[in-house]
């Protein structure tokens, strides 16, 4: 019986090392793929007209005036970096609390948060209009003896999103080495064979090299967790620690941390959706990771509206006449289109979570992370416009209306990200095939364990 028991459990483990490895090297749909691919590629394109224009000609061509000096780009920066969030929670924190759902996500979602800390690194560098000079901000010896001002939010800035992105690049690349080796055995072209095992760097899978994996695996998810926090609260207090009405608010650290996790949380079940059904991953990304991640938009998206209850009640207790003049021009000025958008899409759907089979339901789970999306992308922008245009003296108030090149810009990162995400999809193992088989192994030894108990 033992025996017997030992092959099934050998056979459902080699499945899963060649459904994942076959991937890159069989890809299933490359049709669908090219599909993505060549308008992903035209949206890059995009970005790069919209970013020679922008260097060319100056931060002029974009729709800021004064008092609105942050525009699409802040906003897109702070929407951006939100979305990678939900890849280290997912990862980093669960892993280190031993849930063993996220083996089937990691993947995917460590990348996802590597690429969109990217396209939000590219905004603030473009907004000094002399990106080339980006190092300034940096502490470095030069010839005039200056330093960066270590009391601005600024220079936090600079910090903790290097710091993200640094962490976020060695927790996705350590866990992805056994998988690159069980791709590189597995490859048939000499190619193949050496690219992959350059990334493998040179894994054989010994006790030795496991010991060593884990330990590394581990204290980098360690350092990786506390940077969700500090990175996104830092960003709040670069709104909160200036005097502009609808910012001096001691709720934006933690506000902005969990409207963070509920925009990635969406970003991730869209992406598990569309992996899913796309690479007939349904046997690997069941019902239950589906359920899971319903479970956490819903209990993030439930904090986020506390933030925005909280923000209310805070102008309506301190009864100040700017803060109250905000909270009116929010609900009923000319971008009340913004609040009442990102109220609507991100908890009327979100309320259809509370079922089970809502949970479950790919179609239903992918539209709802969607609303989510875009009602975050218009809570970016309320914050930022409407605080800015509706300043503390109502002679400097002046409209803010984005030029066609930031939107262009915008449309343009989207393909920054959607090109390294489609070619990661193609060429790289987007499940982590060795810690789906432990969870295989751990849940059969806990049924082996009930059964023999009982």
């Amino acid at each position: 019986m033992r025996d017997a028991t030992d092959t099934r459990r050998a056979a459902a483990y080699a499945h899963v090392t060649a459904e994942v490895t076959g991937i890159p090297l069989h890809y299933p749909r490359p049709r669908a793929w090219w599909l993505c691919f060549l308008p992903a590629c035209g949206l890059l394109a995009l970005f790069f007209t919209a970013l020679g224009v922008l260097l060319w000609n100056g931060v002029g061509v974009w729709g800021l005036n004064i008092p609105v000096n942050w525009g699409f780009d802040i906003i897109n920066y702070i929407w951006f970096l939100g979305i990678g969030h939900a890849g280290t929670l997912i990862s980093a924190m669960l892993l280190l609390l031993n849930v063993h759902w996220r083996n089937s996500l990691n993947r995917f979602a460590e990348a996802m948060t590597l690429f969109a800390v990217v396209c939000a690194g590219l905004y603030p560098l473009m907004h000094l209009g002399r990106p080339w000079l980006f190092y300034w901000v940096a502490p470095y010896p030069n010839s005039m003896t200056l330093w960066p001002q270590f009391k601005s939010p600024l220079t936090w800035d600079f910090f903790a999103v290097l710091t993200y992105l640094t962490v976020s690049a060695l927790f996705w690349y350590i866990g992805i080495v056994p998988d690159l080796a069980a791709t590189r055995d597995r490859a048939r072209s000499r190619l193949a064979q050496v690219l992959y095992g350059l990334g493998a760097l040179g894994w054989r899978g010994s006790a030795r090299h496991w010991a060593r994996w884990g330990q590394a695996y581990r204290l980098t998810a360690a350092i990786a967790v506390p940077l969700v926090v500090s990175v996104h609260s830092e960003i709040s207090l670069l709104l909160a620690a200036g005097p502009v009405p609808g910012w001096s608010s001691t709720v934006f650290p933690p506000y902005f941390v969990l409207g963070a996790a509920f925009s990635g949380f969406a970003v991730v079940s869209m992406i598990a959706v569309v992996l899913r059904g796309a690479l007939g991953l349904q046997d690997l990304v069941r019902p239950l990771h589906l359920d899971m991640l319903g479970r956490l938009l819903l209990a993030t998206g439930l904090m986020t509206a506390y933030g925005y209850a909280a923000e209310v009640f805070d102008a309506l207790y301190g009864g100040e006449k700017p803060e109250l003049s905000l909270l009116a021009d929010r609900l009923t000025g000319p971008f009340a289109w913004s609040y009442w958008g990102a109220v609507i899409a991100n908890f009327v759907p979100l309320q259809l979570l509370w079922w089970r089979g809502v949970r479950r339901h790919p179609l239903a789970l992918f539209l709802i992370g969607f609303s989510a999306m875009v009602g975050m992308w218009c809570e970016r922008f309320m914050l930022l416009a409407t605080s800015l245009h509706h300043s503390w003296v109502p002679s400097s108030w002046r409209p803010y209306t984005p030029s066609f090149w930031e939107v262009a810009l915008f449309a343009g990162m989207l393909g920054v990200f959607l090109v390294p995400f489609l070619l990661f999809v193609r060429f790289l193992p987007v499940i982590s095939a060795f810690e789906v088989k432990e969870a295989m192994f751990e849940e059969s030894e806990e049924k082996g364990g009930g059964h023999a108990g009982a």
